[in-house]
C-alpha cells in the first residue's frame, strides 16, 4: 500500500497533495502530518481553475473495496466511495492522467488497477520513457 500524490506544474510551480491509495474527501501536504493537517478535497476543486492538469502518481494496488465502497479508506471512515471523489475530480479537471510505477504487464492481474484505469478512462501510463512521453502528449493536447 503506497501513498499517492497529485500535482500540477504551472509557470514553474507545482502544487502537490498526498492521499493514501485512493482519493477521498481529504488530501494533505505533509505526509507525516496527514492526520493533523488535512485539506478538504472540495477546497482544492474550488481553489484551482478547471484548466489545471492533474497527475496522479501511485501503484493503484489496493483492495477494490477502498475504491468502490463508503468506509473503504484504511485511514478513516469516509462517507463516500473513492470512485465518487475520483469522478468529481476528473469532472473538474478533465486533463488528468495516472502514472503507475508497476510494470504494465502486471496491470491486468491487479483488480484495483483495472478499476482505476476504468475511472481514468484508460489514461493510466507506466513510468517509463515511452509511458511518460505518451502521458505528456495527452496532457499537452
Amino acid at each position: 500500500m503506497g501513498t499517492s500524490a497529485s500535482g500540477r506544474l504551472t509557470d514553474g510551480n507545482m502544487e502537490y497533495f498526498y492521499f493514501h491509495n485512493c482519493l477521498y474527501d481529504y488530501v494533505w501536504k505533509d505526509n507525516r502530518r496527514r492526520h493533523a493537517e488535512r485539506t478538504p478535497t472540495v477546497d482544492i476543486m474550488h481553489k484551482y481553475g478547471h484548466d489545471y492538469k492533474l497527475i496522479f502518481v501511485g501503484d493503484a494496488t489496493m483492495s477494490p473495496y477502498e475504491i468502490l465502497q463508503p468506509g473503504g479508506s484504511i485511514e478513516y471512515s469516509n462517507d463516500e466511495a473513492g470512485a465518487v471523489w475520483m469522478r468529481r475530480m476528473l469532472d473538474t479537471y478533465p486533463k488528468a492522467i495516472w502514472l503507475n510505477p508497476e510494470p504494465e504487464q502486471l496491470w491486468p492481474y491487479r483488480q484495483s488497477i483495472s478499476v482505476i484505469r476504468e475511472i481514468m478512462e484508460s489514461r493510466m501510463y507506466p513510468i517509463t520513457i515511452e509511458g511518460l512521453e505518451r502521458a505528456m502528449r495527452y496532457l499537452s493536447k
